[in-house]
């Protein structure tokens, strides 16, 4: 849910590490250099007077993703609206963003970002050195969500001069950088404003409206310092209902779909007419078990569950054969992915068996849903499957996000519950803080994580492996898939990202030929 902080998913990691990405040194020489970025394969195509609408689900709750949680937020504005310092590339690169370029020291504790000398906000001022310390201090002293924590490595932020800023890491981490592409890395005025509502950034697109309940507009940032996006008017419209999502793009209402809520629904669309993307996510399906709460408290009720869980049948039930497995929480674009699917394989008589073992045949768990279209669909079938081995399972259906977020995410009101987490590389965000929602607390965790962040780039690879084992030998939650990226598009339409690894939508890619 992707909430990754969280972030949680409906639509939208690089497998880079500091010292190896193109744009990342361990020496004090300039690492990387580039002028104004580039977008996809239109930017070429130059501007035009081109509106573009595209279909989502999940609204987002607020426009300030610095005081609330949920994947629907940046999805709309990064990279967008708001630009970072550095950002990845579709294979998942860490590359150029609003920095040129940057230097890492040799004891990789200090980075120095070199800024484009003719950046300017929306509102025409300047972005300086001072802009780029002030958000980053915002993470630490006003930000309110999770994420937050992913700026604690910092100990000192200065502007050395209006365009270069120096940041300071208390000790070396192999996650700040990679961090600083997701949203904590977002840079804001520092004459502030009104995130919730008006927000304003340096990115190639402007906020123009909200219409609460159907969409949000975009208008594109003609004084942007890069490449001027060919789009003028984007419309990002929201869809709770999938078919109703199909069917405007069947009847030319919008010109995207930017995630397929209905798979089995593909055949609608003749390739005539219609484009297909498939590639990749970072959407980790995950069903969350509250391991504060009993009985999950029990190892061996968390392991019966997975046990009853036939990944393969519910993927080809539910989602239509679209997905992969994976076995933790870890997918297969991170370089310490490990396919863990055979720790805990479908085995209903060892389900029955555990259950049996920890005296819970018959006891009842309530499996709190969001409305959305993955859970609705998927949540039926894990509570057949539960039932088979011996659990009663009782389901409620919250409305996503406000009632989801408030009950589950925020007070932990559940048993279990399925979402997706997006954010990229969540493992940490959601297993390693106890008073996350999944209340995971595990002393054996916080030390790999440690290690996996403060040494080298193979220590880190060998310790995430070991985390990753570790949740599924645990029974941390159950995985039961990754979700695919699927998209529908008018022919006419280019620059669509086949991987969807990112937590923004990057509206500049898209052209029309």
């Amino acid at each position: 849910m992707s909430l990754r902080r969280p972030r949680v998913l409906v639509s939208v990691v690089g497998f880079s590490l500091l010292a190896g990405c193109s744009a990342g040194s361990s020496s004090e020489e300039s690492s990387s250099a580039t002028a104004a970025p580039s977008s996809g394969g239109s930017g070429a195509q130059g501007p035009s007077n081109d509106p573009i609408s595209i279909g989502l689900v999940a609204e987002p709750a607020s426009l300030d993703f610095t005081k609330n949680d949920g994947a629907a937020i940046p999805q709309a504005e990064l990279g967008n609206i708001y630009e970072t310092l550095v950002k990845q590339d579709q294979d998942g690169k860490i590359v150029p963003g609003l920095a040129t370029r940057w230097t890492v020291s040799p004891d990789r504790k200090t980075y120095t970002f070199d800024l484009p000398a003719n950046a300017t906000f929306s509102t025409g001022a300047k972005v300086t050195g001072a802009d780029v310390a002030y958000s980053i201090d915002q993470v630490k002293t006003k930000w309110t969500i999770g994420l937050k924590a992913k700026m604690d490595p910092v100990s000192a932020v200065d502007a050395t001069s209006p365009t270069q800023v120096k940041v300071t890491l208390s000790k070396p981490s192999n996650s700040w950088l990679f961090d600083m592409t997701t949203r904590v890395g977002a840079i804001f005025p520092k004459s502030g404003g009104d995130l919730a509502n008006k927000p304003v950034g340096s990115g190639p697109y402007t906020f123009t409206r909200w219409n609460r309940g159907d969409s949000i507009v975009l208008t594109r940032n003609d004084k942007y310092w890069g490449q001027k996006p060919h789009f003028k008017t984007v419309t990002l419209k929201y869809f709770k209902d999938p078919t109703a999502l199909n069917n405007a793009l069947l009847s030319g209402t919008i010109d995207v779909v930017s995630t397929l809520q209905a798979p089995e629904a593909l055949s609608q669309f003749p390739t005539s007419k219609y484009q297909v993307i498939e590639g990749t996510t970072n959407g980790e399906v995950v069903l969350s078990m509250n391991n504060s709460r009993a009985p999950f408290t029990d190892k061996r009720v968390r392991q019966a569950v997975r046990y009853a869980i036939d990944h393969k049948g519910l993927i080809d039930t539910c989602w239509a054969g679209k997905g992969q497995q994976i076995g933790s929480m870890v997918p297969p674009t991170d370089p310490w992915y490990e396919d863990l699917t055979k720790v805990t394989p479908y085995d209903q008589a060892k389900a029955k068996s555990l259950l049996q073992q920890a005296g819970k045949v018959g006891a009842t768990v309530r499996l709190r849903l969001p409305n959305l279209p993955y859970a609705t669909a998927c949540g039926p079938v894990v509570k057949s499957m539960l039932e088979q081995v011996g659990l009663k399972v009782k389901i409620d259906t919250l409305e996503f996000p406000a009632a989801w977020l408030t009950t589950v995410f925020k007070n932990a009101d559940y048993d279990m519950s399925i979402i997706a987490h997006v954010e990229p590389r969540d493992l940490p965000t959601v297993f390693g803080d106890p008073t996350y929602y999944t209340r995971y607390n595990n002393p054996q965790l916080e030390p790999l994580l440690a290690a996996a962040d403060q040494g080298s780039e193979t220590d880190q690879v060998t310790n995430m492996k070991k985390a990753a084992r570790l949740l599924a030998d645990d029974a941390a939650a159950d995985f039961l898939f990754l979700l695919p990226n699927l998209m529908v598009a008018d022919k006419g339409i280019t620059g669509l990202p086949k991987n969807a690894i990112t937590e923004g939508f990057d509206l500049a890619a898209l052209g029309r030929s």
